[in-house]
């Protein structure tokens, strides 16, 4: 087997070591079972839907370029608009989709499901939802994230959030 073809997947382990060697601010909570939705995430921890914060990747095709990845974190039950997104990078609505599980555990390191907002394996640009800064002011700010597989989740602030990823705040849903 051609070992340039494997993709090591990153697990929580590995996000703790990030958040150690960072200094993040943030807690991993663990042993909460199958959490592949939003609502699941939210039921296992107790929480509203829309303190369940979802890291996304996104394809952006820009003629006379190669796809251009983009981590798009947005929140609760939310669809992101690709119009907006087109809108940013000048193009179509067409030319944004959704990257495939196996491009975002490529480029990410991290299988979908269970992907956080930061410690990736390929650094790439980063867009915040900005309805997830009206989280600001309720229960403290906390939030949950994805925590490095779909049984873990990992707790932390929208500050801290915005701080570590130094995302551009855009507005992606046309509800926010």
């Amino acid at each position: 087997m051609d070992s340039t073809a494997m993709t090591t997947v990153q697990g929580p382990q590995d996000l703790q070591a990030y958040i150690e060697a960072q200094g993040i601010a943030a807690e991993l909570v663990s042993g909460l079972g199958d959490t592949p939705t939003v609502p699941a995430a939210a039921a296992a921890l107790g929480v509203e839907s829309e303190q369940i914060v979802k890291t996304l990747l996104f394809l952006v095709d820009r003629q006379g370029e190669a796809r251009n990845p983009v981590v798009v974190i947005s929140y609760g039950e939310k669809r992101v608009d690709k119009g907006q997104l087109a809108e940013k990078w000048g193009v179509s609505k067409k030319r944004v989709s959704l990257a495939p599980a196996d491009v975002v555990l490529d480029l990410l390191g991290y299988a979908a499901g269970g992907v956080p907002p930061f410690g990736h394996s390929t650094a790439l640009p980063v867009i915040i939802d900005a309805g997830i800064l009206t989280l600001r002011g309720r229960d403290d700010g906390v939030i949950y994230a994805g925590g490095g597989d779909d049984r873990t989740m990992m707790k932390l602030t929208v500050d801290e959030l915005l701080r570590v990823t130094g995302g551009e705040v855009v507005r992606l849903n046309l509800d926010a």
